[in-house]
C-alpha cells in the first residue's frame, strides 16, 4: 500500500479543529503507520491597517483539509469519522475511497506554502563526510550519522571547538567533500 494525498471536507471555519481532533485520532487508535500528515492549507499575506503592515494566514481552500495517508478500511473509517468532518473529496457515494491527489497537485499546493514535498534526489550516504554551505555552521566540515529522505534531512556530526556535536541540517545545507 502506497500513501498518498487525499483532500477532506470539513465544516467552513473548523479546518484546524478538524487537523487537532484527527492527530489526537490518529494517536489514540494507533494509526500512526496509516495517517501521515494533515496540513490545513494556508498562506501568509500582508495586510495593511492604520498604516502598520502585519502578516496574517488565509486558507487557500477554506473547508478543506489535506491528509497523507494509506488508505484502507481502518484509516478511512477513522478520517470519515472524525468529527467535523464531512467527507472525502472524489468519492461518489458513502461507501466508495476517495480517488487520492495527483503528485503535481500536492506538489503545487505545498509549494504555494513553502512545505513542498522532499523526495530525496540526494545520493547522500550515512557515514559519508560534508561540508555545511550555509547557516550558523557555514564552511564546517563532518560526516552524516543519520537521514531523514522523506523529510530532505541530515545529522551531521561537525567537530566544534574539538568536540563532536550532532546538527541537523536540510540536504540543501550541505555539499559531499
Amino acid at each position: 500500500m502506497e500513501k498518498n494525498w487525499y483532500v477532506v471536507h470539513t465544516y467552513s471555519g473548523y479546518e484546524n479543529k478538524v487537523k487537532a481532533n484527527l492527530e489526537k485520532r490518529v494517536e489514540s487508535m494507533g494509526m500512526q503507520d496509516k495517517i501521515f500528515r494533515v496540513v490545513v492549507p494556508e498562506e501568509e499575506e500582508v495586510e495593511v491597517k492604520n498604516d502598520k503592515k502585519k502578516a496574517v494566514k488565509r486558507k487557500v481552500f477554506p473547508g478543506y483539509v489535506l491528509v497523507e495517508m494509506v488508505m484502507t478500511d481502518d484509516s478511512w473509517y477513522v478520517v470519515r469519522n472524525t468529527p467535523g468532518v464531512t467527507g472525502f473529496v472524489g468519492s461518489s457515494g458513502s461507501g466508495s475511497k476517495p480517488t487520492p491527489l495527483l503528485p503535481e497537485e500536492i506538489n503545487t499546493i505545498l509549494k504555494r506554502m513553502g512545505m513542498e514535498e522532499k523526495r530525496a534526489d540526494v545520493d547522500f550516504e550515512i557515514g559519508e563526510p560534508v561540508t555545511v554551505k550555509e547557516g550558523p555552521f557555514a564552511n564546517f566540515a563532518g560526516k552524516i550519522i543519520d537521514m531523514d529522505r522523506d523529510k530532505g534531512r541530515a545529522k551531521v556530526m561537525v567537530n566544534m571547538f574539538g568536540r563532536e556535536t550532532p546538527v541537523d541540517l536540510v540536504f540543501e545545507q550541505i555539499d559531499k567533500i
